[in-house]
């Protein structure tokens, strides 16, 4: 398990800074997209945030589920839609591993 405690201070995000000072082009890049493609549209953003959360719940990225969780919130997700959208993201895991699992089956 990660420490939230220290999570929660999102220390290596201060690192990106050294992503941009090495490929500044990319990284710019890389923001605007992850902006534009998070920015309200046709999905609200609030929807948005909580599919954002569901990916990260999956991938298991610490930053992206700290991120995006209290982004949720911001914009009007209650606890029950992150509660939904939590175990929305484990029905896809489980479902994932099931589904694979007939690769082991002879």
């Amino acid at each position: 398990m990660y420490d939230m405690k220290n999570l929660s201070k999102m220390k290596n995000l201060s690192k990106m800074k050294n992503l941009e000072a090495h490929a500044s082009e990319a990284m710019k890049a890389f923001v605007a997209f992850d902006k534009a493609a998070l920015a309200g549209g046709a999905i609200p953003g609030k929807y948005k945030e909580l599919m954002a959360l569901a990916v990260a719940l999956t991938t298991q990225c610490p930053y992206c589920i700290e991120l995006h969780s209290n982004k949720a919130r911001e914009i009007g997700a209650s606890d029950p839609e992150i509660a939904e959208t939590v175990l929305i993201a484990a029905a896809l895991r489980a479902g994932a591993a099931i589904t694979h699992g007939t690769h082991a089956m002879k």
